[in-house]
């Protein structure tokens, strides 16, 4: 069963689409690495909105859950 968004937005995340650099100050990586992860395709989804990449809270929400589990 999937998680409501707005129960995944109260554990932390913001209530808003998120850019790259909010991603990348998510897990202190640089902005390269946020780019290279879309390009390899192995980051959290995102999704463009005219020439802005944006990302769903509760995408990678999942994405980081899914990483955890695998660690």
């Amino acid at each position: 069963m999937a998680t409501p968004a707005t129960t995944a937005l109260r554990a932390g995340l913001p209530d808003r689409y998120l850019t790259p650099e909010d991603v990348a100050a998510l897990f202190s990586v640089p902005l390269e690495t946020v780019y290279a992860w879309r390009k390899k395709r192995t980051g959290p989804p995102g999704f463009r909105i005219g020439k802005h990449l944006r990302y769903d809270p509760v995408a990678v929400h999942a994405w980081t859950a899914e990483l955890a589990t695998h660690a």
